[in-house]
């Protein structure tokens, strides 16, 4: 729950984070600080320092949005804080790599449940306060999607099976919803994230990654925050269904560098 008192009505936009405490969902939270509107981000922990930009912080609430109650509550207390919800970012999910044969399948499913399931339940849950936001825009719900759902994924199959799921499922709720709420995917590649630090072994290990995509560098989590106040925004006031790559350019194929290596290194 929050510890600080809620704001006053002001007609501010009301947005909720979830996952929003760190690495992607962090800097998308401080991309809507900017623009000046409220932002809740909600997780199981509170993050290790407050969320912050522009001199704003974001307000924390802890849920585990795998529970149906968890997700109801949360709906509950933005209504009786706010009045109002706005946009709706599912950005809760992630996965450990794990080949499919080293696990069971209730592991596998946990990741379906938290990349698919969670962002269903959540947005369920929002629709009714996103319906009765004031003023004639739409609200608008960003789903927090991934490359892996667009090409093989192996080693997170299951996670990039829910990504391409989740990539349908705003699609049609694009269509079902319309026109009071608009839904739109920012499909990312890799991002700089803490976690990505670590696992590519630093700093060192993050810039040979990054040399393999067009851009020749990761995203940065603000720029994605960036992305997706766009999508949420009236200048994408007739951008629904849409799924808007933020990749870098994606990844060269595998095939060029073979083939580059066998010439000797030559184009």
């Amino acid at each position: 729950m929050s510890g600080t008192p809620g704001p006053e009505p002001d007609g501010r936009r009301v947005v909720l984070v979830t996952g929003g405490t760190r690495g992607v969902g962090a800097g998308i939270a401080r991309a809507f600080l900017r623009t000046g509107a409220h932002v809740v981000v909600c997780a199981r922990r509170p993050p290790g320092e407050p969320v912050t930009a522009a001199g704003r912080t974001a307000r924390f609430h802890s849920a585990d949005l795998r529970e149906p109650a968890a997700v109801e509550e949360v709906f509950a207390w933005l209504a009786a804080e706010y009045g109002r919800l706005d946009v709706l970012v599912n950005n809760a999910g992630g996965t450990p790599h794990r080949p499919l044969d080293s696990a069971d399948a209730a592991r596998h499913v946990r990741v379906l449940e938290l990349n698919l399931l969670v962002p269903l339940a959540v947005s369920l849950a929002a629709r009714p306060l996103l319906r009765a936001r004031p003023g004639p825009a739409a609200a608008a719900i960003v789903m927090i999607g991934s490359v892996s759902g667009t090409r093989p994924s192996p080693g997170t199959a299951a996670y990039g099976a829910a990504k391409a799921g989740l990539a349908n499922l705003a699609r049609t709720m694009a269509v079902e919803w319309a026109p009071d709420i608009r839904v739109n995917t920012l499909v990312l590649g890799m991002v700089g994230t803490p976690a990505a630090r670590a696992h590519y072994g630093g700093e060192a290990g993050l810039a040979a990654v990054g040399r393999t995509v067009p851009a020749g560098r990761l995203a940065e989590p603000d720029e994605i925050g960036e992305a997706a106040v766009f999508l949420a925004s009236d200048r994408a006031a007739y951008i629904t269904g849409a799924a808007l790559l933020v990749h870098g350019g994606g990844e060269a194929p595998a095939f060029l560098a073979a083939a580059q290596a066998a010439q000797g290194g030559t184009a």
